[in-house]
């Protein structure tokens, strides 16, 4: 299937996409969907291909691909609203323990993201820091941002908020806040060390999740010329 819910409208996607699962799950055989629309390949797939100028980014399934990216443009793709990347970070590595440093706030990362770094060897270096914007905590913590726009969606807010140079978009359920969340209202917010994406800020690759050898295996065959 080529883009097949392409030209139709909103309510009308929704009801096809069920349509297409049903059917799917009737006649028991394999589907190939191709799309551009994220939250397609993320209800319809069971395993996903991400690819971007004809090359394999990342194989797995949409829980894999929304939590483990193992780059910036899967990380981008995956995930609505999209993923917030916090560019001028740092990887630090202080008494033997690594920190991420976003606008200035340093987060002591988890035991799992410690042993990953360390089987990596991986020295300090500039980063940049992904965080989705459901994992954004608003009313308390070191960093600030004034709110741009505000969009109440009954059971959460959309939030489009400045922090320094950074745009950053936060989705807030309505039951959980206490903080004035209204068009021009400086905020305070933190995130989860443990939910923090880290990326090279050379390469773009995940530091937890990327493989190179996954990756080569990945990679079609074509992808592995140069035409």
């Amino acid at each position: 299937m080529d883009e097949p819910l392409s030209n139709l409208d909103a309510k009308l996607r929704n009801q096809m996409r069920a349509e297409i699962i049903k059917l799917r799950s009737r006649i028991d055989t394999t589907f190939m969907y191709v799309t551009h629309d994220q939250t397609e390949a993320m209800t319809l797939g069971d395993r996903i291909v991400i690819m971007k100028d004809g090359f394999v980014n990342q194989i797995g399934t949409p829980q894999e691909l929304f939590s483990k990216p193992v780059n910036l443009f899967v990380a981008g793709f995956i995930g609505m609203p999209v993923m917030n990347f916090f560019d001028g970070c740092k990887l630090l590595l202080e008494g033997g323990k690594y920190y991420a440093e976003i606008r200035g706030v340093k987060f002591e990362l988890d035991a799992f993201q410690q042993k990953a770094l360390k089987s990596r060897d991986q020295q300090p270096c500039e980063i940049v820091c992904g965080v989705r914007p459901q994992h954004i905590t608003v009313g308390q913590g070191e960093l600030s941002a004034v709110v741009e726009v505000s969009e109440l969606l009954g059971t959460e807010f959309n939030l489009h908020a400045r922090s320094g140079s950074d745009e950053v978009v936060m989705v807030i359920p309505t039951m959980d806040l206490e903080t004035d969340v209204s068009m021009g209202a400086n905020i305070h917010f933190t995130v989860q060390p443990k939910l923090i994406q880290l990326f090279d800020k050379e390469t773009g690759n995940n530091l937890i999740w990327y493989d190179p050898a996954s990756a080569e295996a990945n990679a079609p065959e074509c992808a592995k010329y140069d035409f």
